[in-house]
């Protein structure tokens, strides 16, 4: 199933989505690039949580990309495997959004919606090698 890897590919690419909101706003108030750390306390506040939606999209995408290697190797093949996928995909997009837009409840449940997706992939390639 290349889905997981072309999933791996597209949720690499969800982690810099929040950062070309980073990038704006750096614009916006002058970038300093002997010190791009330094600034990130001028940055308007939608810009600091576009930074951390940046930092966590790499953690989730550390505990992903185990899944989905899980289930590719262990040839998970089923709707649901592939509806998790999409579901991570997709939650983490709205992830990142609702957490630059300061939507609090709804960044929590996309947070936990693509957890499960993460965590159905790896539960089907347990029960993948065990069959």
């Amino acid at each position: 199933m290349t889905i997981f890897l072309y999933s791996i590919a597209a949720a690499a690419v969800l982690i810099y989505v929040p950062f070309l909101v980073v990038t704006y706003a750096r614009a916006q108030v002058g970038y300093d690039i002997s010190a791009p750390r330094a600034m990130f306390d001028k940055l308007p506040p939608y810009a600091q949580r576009a930074t951390w939606a940046h930092q966590n999209s790499f953690e989730a995408f550390m505990i992903f990309t185990a899944a989905a290697l899980m289930a590719y190797v262990t040839g998970v093949n089923s709707p649901l495997a592939i509806g998790a996928v999409i579901a991570f995909l997709l939650a983490r997009l709205l992830y990142s959004i609702f957490y630059i837009l300061n939507i609090p409840v709804l960044r929590s449940l996309m947070f936990a919606v693509g957890s499960l997706g993460s965590a159905t992939l790896i539960v089907l390639s347990i029960i993948q090698t065990n069959t």
